[in-house]
């Protein structure tokens, strides 16, 4: 899915040369994403479960080849619909029959397929990282405050641009040292799950600008996580915390959860 802070299927539209065509969607679909599979996505499903209840409608905005899509709709019992600006990546959802009920094409910044406020909830993994500009970012965050009923909430996860140079289970952000201004461009490197690294070009987008530019989009109430190894115990994949000694990601965690609801 939307696995890493690596553009979710380009649904941005920026950084495309990544993950583009097919070559690039079946690389995408074989990222491990490990660090965020305990420190992402189980805190935004429960986000999510604090929220709505089965039968409502979630949109994944930037669902890639639809792993986390899935696992929404098999958790939440919602009816999830997957959104991306790849059709390469939309063929991988719905091949791999992932279990969310339908997959639409985000052309031009747009879903024209859904209606405004036809969502109850978003979630939004790690798009931002393809965004090369607060433009881009404003411009996404408007969609998705189009899709949403009022005050319904959308949870968006993102990489910390802070955290670079750490050794995280299944990534490394940017260079030991560096400070990234936001829309700069940063390398990071993502492990596939056949154990080899790839690096891509992402771009660094601070958690700390977040809440201004929801509120600029028409957000309210926006509050900002950073999910710990301690509290992965109570919501993660046992198996998967029992893993790894998970070094990085107690020293400095590096993945933030902000909330916010349409206002």
């Amino acid at each position: 899915m939307s696995d890493s802070a690596r553009d979710t299927g380009d649904a941005g539209g920026a950084g495309a040369a990544a993950w583009s065509g097919s070559e690039g969607a079946r690389a995408f679909a074989a990222l491990e994403a490990a660090t965020d599979w305990l420190l992402g996505y189980p805190f935004v499903f429960r986000e999510l479960t604090a929220r709505i209840g089965p039968g409502a409608v979630l949109v994944d905005y930037g669902c890639g080849p639809g792993a986390v899509a899935g696992h929404a709709a098999r958790l939440l019992g919602a009816r999830v619909v997957g959104v991306d600006t790849s059709p390469e990546m939309l063929d991988l959802a719905r091949a791999s029959d992932t279990g969310a009920a339908e997959y639409h094409l985000v052309r031009d910044g747009r879903v024209a397929a859904l209606a405004d406020g036809s969502a109850d909830a978003v979630m939004c993994s790690h798009v931002l990282a393809s965004l090369p500009d607060e433009e881009a970012v404003l411009a996404v965050f408007r969609e998705v405050r189009r899709l949403l009923r009022p005050g319904g909430p959308f949870v968006l996860l993102a990489t910390d641009p802070a955290c670079t140079g750490e050794e995280y289970a299944s990534l490394r952000i940017g260079d030991p040292g560096a400070v990234y201004a936001p829309g700069q461009e940063l390398t990071v490197r993502l492990r596939r799950t056949d154990g080899s690294w790839q690096e891509v070009r992402n771009h660094a987008w601070p958690a700390g600008l977040l809440p201004g530019l929801l509120e600029l989009a028409g957000f309210r109430d926006a509050v900002q996580h950073r999910p710990t190894v301690e509290e992965a115990r109570e919501v993660a994949e046992p198996g998967l915390v029992r893993s790894r000694p998970w070094t990085a990601e107690r020293l400095r965690p590096p993945l933030v959860v902000t909330t916010a609801s349409a206002a």
